[in-house]
């Protein structure tokens, strides 16, 4: 029987977890008050980046003694910063889900070669909370990028902890509440929720993160673009636009573009209201479905950012070559681009569904993933 294609297309077909869709409506004219050719120390690229960190601190509801700076290398230099500057003063606990969690694992037991307990869950699922001892240092990230689940809430974290929670936030930030009275060092790239360009991260530190940088010495050298401390104090600086390497004035203007927007839509609340209803446009797609299904075990802790789906038809015999040629159909259609599972996880499909995403791109979307299954089912029998 011939297939027909879905009659309506995706308006924007980037569905990339990463750079995700530029916000609606985006222009490089947007970009036109960018300071170009111009110190990032001057005046005016001091005001921009401190304009920068005060509108991360307002749309988030970032506490004012916390502090917020912009750090090189995206979130993982973040991470990498946290965790060698911070680690090492007590007990560590690693947390994984998912392969980005794995690899501050590696960092932590490999380079660090600390004694840490480590609790994996498999690609879908997540830590019991309730066993984790937030007496240790814990280090983990609230939304699996690479497998689709996130932590529902912060109540398993003890507010009477004695340890430091370390957590990779980077594409839950903007979509998600985050509990930041149970966070200690908060990390995320602006690439992903609010579709900003690489290469910068930002990291968020709680009064009892400063404390242990201006009080713990870590045993290995510091390389220089680690260092948040000078003389045993915290460098005030870095948490006022005063980075520590150059950053672009190019990106720093897209971000603020971008969370200036944030602000029209009804700030941290209308960005997860956006995010919500795109997976929740999945969620009612796929519902009863017996050829797909989301990868994440408990709907609890289904992502509302980075959705993955698995296919389940009995048919398929080859899952990772079959979910590759889903993804390369839906791309040769032009209706999803960079919506293939990651490398690592099981196979399937990684649809983004952070804010800057339509909800009606989403809904005209998944016609065409059914679409695409189908063809290749077909094209399974043919071969058969």
């Amino acid at each position: 029987m011939a297939l027909t294609a879905p009659a309506t297309r995706p308006a924007n077909p980037r569905f990339s977890s990463g750079p995700c869709a530029k916000i609606p409506g985006y222009s490089l004219d947007m970009l036109a008050d960018a300071p170009l050719g111009r110190s990032h120390r001057a005046t005016v690229g001091k005001a921009k980046l401190k304009e920068a960190i005060d509108l991360t601190r307002e749309i988030l509801g970032v506490p004012a003694d916390y502090r917020i700076g912009i750090v090189p290398a995206s979130d993982t230099g973040a991470v990498e910063m946290a965790l060698w500057s911070l680690l090492g003063a007590r007990p560590v606990e690693m947390l994984a889900w998912e392969s980005f969690g794995e690899g501050w694992v590696t960092d932590v037991v490999k380079q660090l070669k600390l004694d840490a307990t480590v609790k994996k869950a498999p690609y879908g699922e997540i830590v019991d909370l309730a066993s984790v001892d937030f007496d240790k240092d814990v280090v983990f990230t609230w939304n699996g990028t690479t497998s689709g689940v996130r932590v529902p809430n912060g109540d398993a974290i003890p507010a009477t902890r004695a340890g430091l929670t370390i957590c990779d936030a980077t594409s839950a930030a903007f979509a998600m509440d985050l509990p930041w009275d149970k966070l200690d060092v908060t990390t995320f790239s602006w690439q992903k929720v609010l579709g900003g360009e690489g290469g910068h991260g930002v990291l968020i530190l709680s009064p009892r993160a400063v404390e242990r940088l201006e009080t713990y010495t870590p045993a290995w050298p510091l390389p220089k673009i680690f260092r948040l401390t000078s003389k045993g104090k915290i460098s005030e600086g870095i948490f006022v636009g005063e980075t520590i390497n150059t950053p672009s004035m190019l990106c720093v203007e897209d971000y603020l573009v971008a969370l200036k927007w944030a602000k029209t839509i009804g700030g941290l609340k209308g960005l997860i209201g956006r995010s919500e209803a795109n997976a929740k446009a999945i969620a009612d797609y796929i519902a009863g479905k017996g050829w797909i299904a989301n990868l994440a075990v408990d709907p609890a802790t289904a992502s509302c950012t980075s959705v993955c789906l698995k296919f389940t038809d009995d048919r398929i015999t080859d899952g990772a070559t079959f979910a590759k040629n889903v993804a390369k159909r839906l791309e040769k259609e032009g209706v999803a681009l960079d919506a293939g599972a990651y490398r690592d996880a099981p196979p399937g499909l990684r649809i983004w569904c952070g804010a800057t995403v339509e909800t009606a791109d989403v809904q005209a979307l998944m016609p065409w993933v059914e679409y695409a299954f189908d063809a290749e089912i077909e094209a399974l029998a043919k071969t058969a």
